[in-house]
């Protein structure tokens, strides 16, 4: 089979998937996905290791515009789609993203939207404690993410939806004649003056 002539859009594709885990997963129905913006990045070294996708929050604790940090405040730029504000930006490292099983894949989406807080405000699942984004193991967390994966996919979603995760990332290449999406720039903490 030929390439196709249109690239795959990796964001547009991974959107879709997370909209539907976070209708039909009880954990995630907080998460409303035209608030967060799906992207990728670039892996800068071609290995199976380090970091596969991130979440990075909009807002501070709480859901807070601003903190203090070193004796001073700080704000994060707003971040907009058109006239929706953004308040996450999911983040998947390509091609090292691909380079994991379909269920490994499967974790890391739904371990990232786990993240979210269940206030959707800007911040992070905050657990107790010193290691307050995995509880006190990662390990423990990921097995969680696993359950999950399974209670999603019993509850049969269309194949479609996930397929692009079963298959390599040279095939995907391959198949559509490139992978495109969308790229943010993490954005940059601002320092406030006192009269800001």
């Amino acid at each position: 089979m030929g390439a196709s002539r249109t690239p795959f859009d990796f964001s547009t594709a991974m959107y879709r998937l997370c909209d539907d885990i976070t209708q039909r997963l009880p954990d995630l129905r907080h998460v409303r996905m035209p608030e967060v913006a799906v992207t990728f990045a670039q892996a800068r070294r071609r290995v199976t290791y380090g970091i596969q996708a991130k979440l990075t929050p909009l807002r501070f604790e709480d859901g807070s515009l601003t903190t203090e940090r070193y004796g001073k405040q700080w704000a994060v730029p707003r971040l907009y789609h058109g006239q929706q504000e953004l308040l996450y930006i999911l983040t998947f490292y390509l091609p090292r993203f691909f380079d994991h099983s379909f269920r490994e894949k499967l974790i890391t989406v739904i371990h990232e939207l786990f993240h979210i807080s269940p206030e959707f405000n800007g911040d992070i699942r905050r657990f107790g404690g010193r290691y307050h984004a995995h509880s006190h193991s990662q390990k423990e967390y990921d097995e969680c993410m696993g359950e999950l994966v399974d209670v999603y996919l019993k509850k049969r979603p269309p194949r479609e939806l996930y397929a692009f995760l079963e298959i390599p990332f040279t095939q995907l290449q391959a198949q559509y004649g490139g992978v495109v999406g969308l790229k943010v720039p993490i954005p940059k903490l601002i320092p406030l003056s006192k009269s800001a």
